[in-house]
């Protein structure tokens, strides 16, 4: 038992996968793994890059330089290939829609035995994989792109903080020696496209003897580098559903016009330079180390309002942009924790064949967007409320306290404080805060069965 185990009945996550959709995952996972007319790409050296522990493995990436800029074959496991439409793990997938990460565990959108194991692109593993080849320009523009059922070994897992290291010493892995480049050049790209991206600091929860504490996460440069990489390929396949009229996307109408020049005036009053620059410009040149530039980027999140997901099949929809990125956009990357990529795969490897989109795609394509709403409303309820938890778990025994704060927010009905140790986010009474003003707040109380934290100012 956890103090998170609340938070799981509330949002009635389930604790075990029935035994049919176990049966069936393990027959799946008894399968073996065969070239089955793939084209094979084990000549490749494919590396993983994710968190540190990770085993649920969707992308393997190896990079080449090509003469204007960069060649990137992105494999993604191959889902759709293993698991039988309406079978028990497809049924059971389709309750949970995505995979949900709670600090004392994960509740998988697969079995285990599927994707820790048979279907995550582990090192040294022959696997099957749904292999995506783009080639990019030096100024980081999208060129051609090809998808195809092949079969790959990955040689290396690395994570985040080795990639990172590696390249500020100039030695990195040969298979994404070129990711640096490539990544800066897709960042430039989007922004100039008008990407809206807040790169706000993240909250991260660790067990902490008995307790549980919460720490600062700030995104390296990596991060960032290896997520342009996804984001490439999913723009890769929107622009191919969109040709086709058939596919679903990921969505984010662009910001009001009053909005942005609030932002805008607000970046102004809070000493940045503005100057003739986009709300994408500024947001991308602010610094998460600074909390001032902090309530900017929390300043910024009433720019990214509306997002969800759209299906269409026959003419291509109203709202395909994502103003978050910069352009159309389509998941089809993380299929071992995502349902709608699973689908969005499907689709890209049927046009790209030529071939009509199966019958057992396009009649799930109408259902992706509230299936996926939902399981998005699962996952940010479990992530914010077992945030909450941890921080009232770590103060509980601090009220009275005095700390200092930055304003991160302070509409009429709601401000928000961060404070840097401890790793607290959360709210504060009082009236005339202005965002961006560091203060001194008094703990008021810190609930942990309603995982709740209130400061007022002192």
């Amino acid at each position: 038992m956890t103090v998170f185990d609340a938070l799981r009945t509330e949002l009635d996550l389930p604790d075990h996968f029935p035994e049919d959709v176990s049966a069936e995952a393990r027959r799946i996972a008894a399968e073996p793994v065969s070239p089955d007319g793939r084209t094979d790409r084990r000549d490749l050296p494919f590396v993983t890059i994710d968190p540190p522990g990770s085993m649920d493995l969707d992308q393997a990436v190896h990079l080449e330089r090509s003469a204007d800029g960069f060649v990137v074959h992105y494999a993604i496991a191959d889902v759709g290939a293993a698991v039988p439409p309406g079978g028990a793990v497809d049924l059971e997938s389709w309750r949970r829609g995505e995979t949900i990460y709670l600090p004392d565990g994960r509740v998988p959108l697969h079995p285990p035995e599927l994707s820790e194991d048979a279907l995550s692109l582990l090192p040294d593993q022959d696997r099957r994989a749904v292999l995506w080849t783009v080639q990019v320009s030096s100024d980081g523009s999208l060129g051609t792109a090809t998808v195809e059922r092949a079969l790959v070994r990955s040689i290396a897992r690395l994570d985040y903080e080795a990639v990172q290291s590696a390249s500020d010493s100039g030695s990195p892995h040969p298979s994404v020696e070129a990711l640096a480049d490539l990544g800066r050049a897709r960042r430039a790209a989007r922004v100039a496209a008008g990407a809206l991206e807040l790169g706000l600091p993240e909250q991260e929860v660790e067990a902490d003897g008995d307790g549980w504490a919460v720490r600062w996460r700030r995104r390296a440069e990596a991060d960032d580098w290896n997520a342009e990489v996804s984001l490439l390929t999913g723009m890769a396949a929107a622009r191919m559903m969109l040709e086709s009229s058939v596919g679903v996307l990921r969505v984010l109408p662009e910001a009001d016009d009053r909005d942005v020049r609030r932002f805008l005036q607000r970046a102004e009053a809070l000493g940045v330079d503005v100057g003739q620059r986009s709300a994408a410009e500024v947001l991308a040149g602010l610094d998460p180390a600074r909390p001032l530039h902090v309530a900017l980027m929390n300043d910024g999140a009433r720019l990214l309002r509306g997002a969800g997901y759209v299906a269409f099949d026959g003419a291509p929809p109203e709202q395909s942009h994502h103003a978050g990125i910069g352009g159309p956009y389509a998941q089809v990357t993380a299929p071992l924790r995502r349902l709608a990529d699973r689908y969005g795969t499907e689709v890209c490897l049927a046009l790209a064949a030529g071939s009509p989109v199966p019958e057992w795609v396009r009649t799930a394509l109408v259902r992706l967007p509230d299936a996926m709403k939902e399981a998005d409303r699962r996952a940010n309820a479990a992530d914010r409320g077992a945030t909450d938890l941890a921080e009232a778990v770590m103060l509980q025994g601090r009220v009275g306290e005095t700390f200092r704060a930055t304003v991160v927010r302070a509409d009429e009905d709601r401000v928000t404080v961060m404070l840097e140790e401890p790793s607290v986010l959360a709210a504060c009474t009082g009236e005339g805060l202005q965002e961006g003003a560091e203060i001194s707040v008094v703990l008021e109380s810190a609930d942990v069965s309603a995982g709740k934290v209130t400061f007022r100012p002192v």
